[in-house]
């Protein structure tokens, strides 16, 4: 059994396309899971969730994809105003209507952040202003109880990771496959930086023992800078280009 695993997209199509044109030069996966955020972002939302609603994956819900499904854009980032505002009311709803958890196949548990919350890191912690993976029985803490799990799989900081746990349990994070770098002013505030603009996804093999095969795929990045900027972010631009933020 094979697992393709995604997260963290931000409505980047072009990135999108990419990872699927390279898992197909793969011969494919019996599986395709999406771990949440989607579409926010100055980028392709309508373009991205078009893409994915042709998928048969098994999707979970990020804290962004929940913010875009608000019944306003009161209080709303500008990410996840310029989605909302790109998406019709269907496909938002289709958005807060992911679960926070799904299980794609037995033994392997999908969340966003944490099971338990969508915006909250699950292997990370903030150090120095930078986002580090934490020790093994921190993980297993913010985890919580699971049962019957083998891997567990999660998003949202954007940082490819493999950690196992005192307990055996798996935990891997994917990387990003479209929003490189990313600044976050919430206490404590912090960055994270995958260091380059390629789009990031992941391979799971599962059996006695699961292998994971990280992946970077190459795609035209300066085109979505250049979408960024037209769109009024040059941040976004920076960390499309260079897997790094403004300094």
């Amino acid at each position: 059994m094979r697992l393709a695993v995604l997260a963290d997209i931000h409505g980047n199509r072009l990135a999108l396309d990419a990872v699927l044109a390279d898992l197909d030069r793969r011969g494919g996966a019996d599986r395709l899971v999406d771990l949440g955020d989607r579409a926010s972002g100055p980028l392709w939302p309508a373009e991205t969730m078009e893409r994915l609603a042709a998928l048969a994956a098994v999707a979970v819900r990020g804290n962004h994809d929940r913010a875009v499904a608000a019944a306003s854009t009161e209080g709303m980032i500008h990410s996840d105003r310029f989605a909302y505002e790109a998406l019709s009311p269907d496909r938002r709803a289709a958005l807060g209507a992911l679960p926070i958890t799904a299980r794609p196949v037995p033994g392997v548990l999908a969340c966003h952040g944490t099971p338990a919350h969508d915006a909250s890191y699950l292997v990370e912690e903030v150090r120095d202003g930078r986002l580090a993976r934490g020790v093994p029985e921190a993980i297993a803490r913010r985890l919580g109880p699971v049962e019957g799990v083998q891997v567990v799989l999660c998003g949202h900081s954007h940082r490819a990771d493999l950690v196992r746990l005192p307990s055996g349990i798996l935990v891997l994070n994917p990387g990003s496959v479209g929003c490189p770098a990313y600044e976050d002013p919430t206490e404590p505030a912090h960055v994270s930086q995958a260091g380059a603009p390629q789009a990031r996804y992941a391979l799971l093999d599962l059996g006695d023992e699961p292998a994971a095969a990280f992946l970077a795929v190459p795609y035209d990045h300066e085109a979505a800078a250049r979408r960024a900027e037209a769109n009024g972010r040059p941040d976004w631009a920076h960390a499309l280009r260079s897997g790094f933020m403004p300094r």
